[in-house]
């Protein structure tokens, strides 16, 4: 993906004023933090870019400015993951918030709040860090599962084109009818272009589509996405390097503060120098198989001692976008077009075996 191509396509005409906020320290320490929450160095997943937390901030923020033209929506966007750690939810899983995952916000406000050189860009352009803190109370910026918004939007076109489970990874997870239908350019110039704000069923901003087939793709494409999230791969990806994480805090191997120091790629060339030198300890066949894995077991048991196994529910990233109709009236796709709901329906429905499990290497 051409990132800086397809940012003009989410605003054609980016704002002059965005551009000091770009340099400012809380943002920059997330250029070495990628999106796809560190399956970009297990061999389970041949993700075909990285992109990073700073790209998908900027792509949010120039999201919010196309559709608003409110520097607020446009800041607070800009600023929404500014307390994410490295390898992005792998910190809700270490933690045991897999089903809303929001553990990663945590420090949001306060770091916003307490930023100096923050301050000081938000007065030139007449706004305070208390309008900017919080991008949760602007829907266009963000709402709730299955709405569209800019956070929703954005996070799934560049994900739809990236996120590949290996060739070998995926072969045995159950099947469906959402399978391999991604997103390219054409297709997000094409989704993107025919987005509007409407109003949705509270009478609340909400981004939507003014043309059903258009819509229908997008569901079906953000769908296509969304269920690489729920297979075990990825279950199994995300919440063993959050076990490695607390092993290597645990041993003094890392700090806890390094997770928000340090760059991924730092990170991961900690653990490589350790598991290289101490080849039999426990850490090091964890960091070892994590790094070198590229297939799972899908099985409906827990294979015991000697595997690395998961048996997890996990946050279910869904879409049913709103469609104005040729009467002016405003629906849910689901509700206009029986392929759409079929497509909602199944995705909702879909589990993977009960257990996702990796021998140890």
């Amino acid at each position: 993906m051409n990132i800086r191509k397809y940012h003009s396509i989410l605003c054609p005409d980016a704002p002059d004023f965005l551009q000091k906020y770009l340099s400012l320290p809380l943002l920059t320490r997330l250029k070495g933090i990628g999106l796809l929450c560190g399956t970009d160095f297990t061999a389970l997943y041949e993700n075909t870019f990285f992109y990073s937390r700073f790209d998908h901030s900027l792509g949010c923020a120039l999201i919010a400015w196309n559709f608003t033209r409110d520097k607020k929506q446009c800041i607070a966007s800009l600023l929404h993951d500014v307390s994410t750690a490295v390898f992005s939810h792998t910190g809700d899983f270490r933690k045991g918030d897999t089903l809303r995952q929001e553990v990663t916000e945590g420090l949001n406000e306060s770091m916003i709040l307490n930023d100096r050189q923050l301050a000081e860009l938000l007065a030139q352009d007449g706004l305070t860090p208390q309008q900017v803190c919080d991008y949760h109370v602007y829907p266009v910026c963000d709402n709730e599962i299955p709405a569209l918004s800019s956070d929703r939007l954005e996070y799934m076109f560049p994900s739809g084109c990236a996120l590949r489970e290996g060739k070998n990874s995926g072969s045995s997870a159950p099947s469906s009818s959402m399978d391999d239908d991604y997103f390219d350019m054409d297709s997000i110039e094409r989704c993107y272009s025919n987005i509007k704000v409407l109003k949705n069923e509270k009478g609340i901003d909400e981004l939507g589509f003014t043309d059903g087939d258009i819509a229908l793709e997008y569901t079906r494409k953000f769908l296509s996405t969304a269920i690489l999230l729920q297979h075990n791969e990825n279950k199994l990806s995300l919440n063993m390097l959050g076990s490695i994480m607390n092993m290597a805090v645990q041993d003094g191997v890392l700090r806890e503060g390094d997770f928000m120091s340090c760059s991924e790629t730092q990170i991961i060339c900690v653990l490589d120098t350790f598991a290289s030198k101490n080849t039999d300890s426990t850490l090091s066949k964890m960091i070892r198989t994590w790094r070198q894995m590229n297939h799972i077991e899908h099985l409906e048991f827990n294979p015991g001692e000697g595997f690395y196994s998961v048996h997890l529910d996990v946050k279910k990233r869904w879409i049913n976008p709103l469609v104005k109709t040729s009467s002016g009236s405003t629906e849910r796709i689901s509700t206009l077009n029986p392929e759409a709901a079929r497509l909602v329906k199944e995705f909702l429905s879909y589990r993977d075996s009960a257990w996702g499990a990796v021998k140890l290497m």
